[in-house]
């Protein structure tokens, strides 16, 4: 994924975000990318983060990558729960003409159909 957001600031349009749960990648993606841990801002639960994705993606006009790592491990709700979590996701990327990638630590054929589509 750090690979995936490194290349995309050489074509994207606009700004690339990534939002993940620790500090450990900030050294390793390029500096035009907009890094945030959001353990800085003390996100708990699928309802915080999805408020917490919609303000950051609103912070800019010109957003076009939104890379999320650990989407699960974030929310703190199990993949087979986040149903509706992605389905907004979805709204928001098409509404916005925004880019998402997301990140979850599964087996390919565990995930559920909703996830599955998006490989």
């Amino acid at each position: 994924m750090i690979e995936a957001a490194n290349a995309s600031v050489k074509t994207a349009p606009g700004h690339v975000i990534f939002i993940t749960d620790t500090k450990r990648y900030a050294q390793e993606l390029q500096r035009a990318i907009r890094f945030i841990d959001c353990k800085d801002y003390f996100i708990t639960g699928e309802q915080a983060l999805y408020a917490f994705v919609e303000g950051v993606v609103a912070g800019n006009y010109d957003n076009t990558c939104l890379y999320i790592d650990g989407i699960a491990r974030i929310a703190g709700k199990p993949l087979a729960e986040m149903g509706t979590f992605f389905g907004i996701l979805e709204k928001v990327a098409q509404d916005m003409a925004l880019t998402i990638t997301l990140s979850c630590s599964c087996e390919k054929e565990d995930l559920p159909d909703f996830i599955a589509k998006y490989l």
